[in-house]
């Protein structure tokens, strides 16, 4: 008896730049309509998310009937958005939080001022709470696995009490959590404080304390520590697994002679951002290219005697810099954020990288989805290959 076939989509984390992949999904809708895939069910047996990209996993996962509307509500999030609706940009709600934020950093006898409240984060996220529980359907979740038009639906987190890193996973099936490095996974009932802490992008969003069992521990951004973003769909019983990215992963070296100066704080955050939220998934899929191109030359005894099988894999990424787009709309900004980030760089070409993260600013967003509508296109051919139409 053969291995059931099922289809796994990894949305992988990055704060705005997650509107790439609304513009990828939008296109990979029109590209299986136009060559006669009916179906309205979602094409995705096993949906992972991480950071931004667990809120447009749940978002899709809540329309597994319907594919299509499920984008569609997708795009009209994402193509209306202001910071607002993520973080408080008034001039108090800055105040508040960033102000206070760096303040404490550069002044740290301050701390005994702010003993009983002392800052958490650069901004306040309160205002995502709300958009998360007006743009998801969570109830629907256990009807469309009950009705078994979604097999599983993951979300990862990091854990900053324990230091592990946790993917809660939602499912009508019998599958047992597994336990690897660092990394455990737990069945649970997916919920908005699962999202809030899975994009908690560290240092500029606060931690979000979950319940690991009985243990209460403050969770941030899935991203980090994530050391195989591509495993939870196979754990879950994916055989072939589209990773949507939110970065480009691999950088051409830049041409032209600009004298190097010292990077900004913003320039060194923006580096980081990348290193956690892009560098671990370029590893995975070199890993498991290297896996499926070892079983593809071992015999069929081997092959029956190892527990390895072969992924069927399919990339989409950005074919631009994120960072360069995201430099032509900081202007978009709200006054107060833009003083607070310009106040590091941020602002700035060689910071902007920083601000792709945080610019929820419709110019912004509609760029990167018309983006990832062309970069999909591009890859029509690979597209119909992978689902098989």
């Amino acid at each position: 008896m053969g291995i059931e076939q099922k289809t796994g989509l990894i949305l992988t984390g990055g704060g705005a730049r997650a509107a790439y992949q609304v513009g990828v999904l939008q296109a990979i809708s029109q590209i299986l309509w136009e060559s006669g895939w009916r179906p309205a069910r979602n094409p995705f047996d096993i949906i992972c998310g991480t950071s931004a990209g667990a809120i447009n996993a749940v978002a899709l996962a809540c329309r597994a009937d319907n594919f299509s509307e499920g984008v569609q509500k997708l795009l009209d999030v994402w193509e209306n958005f202001t910071v607002e609706q993520v973080y408080r940009a008034d001039s108090l709600g800055v105040i508040r939080s960033g102000a206070r934020w760096l303040s404490l950093l550069s002044f740290g006898w301050l701390l005994r001022k702010w003993r009983a409240s002392p800052p958490t984060s650069l901004l306040d996220n309160t205002p995502l709470a709300g958009l998360l529980h007006r743009m998801l359907d969570l109830p629907r979740l256990d009807a469309v696995m009950s009705d078994g038009l979604l097999h599983a639906l993951a979300v990862t987190a990091s854990s900053y009490t324990g230091g592990n890193h946790v993917t809660f996973y939602q499912t009508a099936a019998d599958i047992a959590p597994w336990v690897r490095m660092q990394r455990i996974a737990m069945q649970d009932q997916i919920g908005v404080e699962h999202l809030l802490a899975s994009s908690a992008i560290p240092f500029i969003f606060p931690a979000v304390p979950l319940y690991l069992g009985s243990r209460r521990e403050y969770c941030g951004d899935g991203s980090m520590r994530q050391l195989a973003p591509i495993s939870p769909a196979i754990h879950l019983g994916a055989t072939k697994v589209l990773v949507i990215g939110a970065g480009r992963l691999h950088e051409p070296p830049q041409a032209g002679a600009e004298q190097a100066r010292y990077p900004s704080l913003a320039q060194i955050a923006g580096h980081a951002m990348s290193s956690i939220f892009l560098d671990s998934l370029a590893v995975d899929i070199e890993r498991l290219n290297r896996i499926n191109k070892t079983l593809s030359m071992l015999p069929q005894q081997y092959l029956d005697q190892t527990p390895l099988k072969p992924v069927e894999l399919l990339v989409i990424a950005p074919s631009e810099r994120l960072d360069a787009i995201a430099a032509r709309h900081t202007a978009s900004l709200p006054a107060p954020i833009r003083t607070m980030l310009s106040g590091i760089g941020a602002t700035e070409t060689r910071g902007s990288a920083l601000a792709s993260y945080l610019l929820f600013e419709s110019s912004y967003t509609c760029e990167l989805i018309a983006l990832g509508q062309r970069d999909t296109h591009a890859r029509k051919d690979d597209v119909l290959a992978f689902f098989g139409s």
